[in-house]
């Protein structure tokens, strides 16, 4: 009877053991569970594809600041940005603007000198035509010709007006302003400028209130 009683008590212990060791694993496996979901993950933020423009923002905004400009340059790097995306020797893309062909320039520097002195050769004399704000933004990249042609137009840059001027352009120069014969380009048959350059340089400021909101805010509000 005895033997049977130690049996019993040895059976119960087992259970009570083998109990325990679940409780105590679950408990354990509860708090693993609890780690992992409260755990922040790690947000990988994609590169910024403003970058390389932005690194020039110091000197355009000293070089603008000759001009007494320098509340947009927020607008200039966002040109940058639609020109070359910050890269090259000349990111202003202003080669043409001194009379030379693409690309002659070589130094981002003096393609900045050379850019922000067209900006404000086309600010300029966008104020004295009393032009908006978006077509001097246009004739950064189609020309003073462009100012002169809003101005007989109702003096507000629209896409369809820079359509008509570069359509006015490609009929002057068909051999030269033909989108290097592909049809198949967003722009053609208006191969002459970007008609739709405003909207995008428009966005690119809009990209960069986030990183850069007092450059942004800068920006004369009426300009927009």
């Amino acid at each position: 009877m005895k033997r049977k009683k130690n049996k019993m008590n040895g059976i119960i212990l087992l259970f009570t053991m083998l109990f325990a060791f679940l409780l105590v694993d679950h408990f354990i496996q509860l708090q693993k569970d609890a780690i992992v979901t409260t755990t922040p993950q790690t947000i990988v933020k994609p590169p910024d594809p403003l970058a390389a423009s932005k690194q020039y923002s110091s000197a355009i905004q000293a070089e603008l600041a000759k001009y007494k400009l320098e509340q947009y340059t927020a607008v200039l790097i966002a040109i940058m940005q639609q020109e070359s995306h910050g890269k090259g020797g000349d990111p202003m893309q202003s080669s043409e603007s001194a009379g030379l062909p693409p690309n002659t320039i070589s130094e981002p520097t003096e393609s900045i000198k050379q850019g922000v002195k067209h900006f404000h050769k086309v600010v300029s004399y966008g104020t004295q035509k009393n032009v908006d704000f978006e077509t001097i933004i246009q004739s950064y990249n189609m020309g003073i010709g462009y100012i002169n042609y809003v101005a007989k137009s109702g003096n507000q840059h629209t896409e369809e007006l820079a359509k008509q001027f570069s359509k006015m352009q490609v009929q002057k120069n068909p051999a030269v302003y033909n989108c290097g014969g592909d049809k198949t380009n967003f722009r053609y048959p208006y191969c002459y400028g970007d008609f739709s350059y405003t909207s995008k340089v428009t966005k690119n400021i809009e990209m960069l209130s986030e990183s850069m909101p007092s450059l942004v805010s800068a920006i004369p509000a009426d300009a927009f």
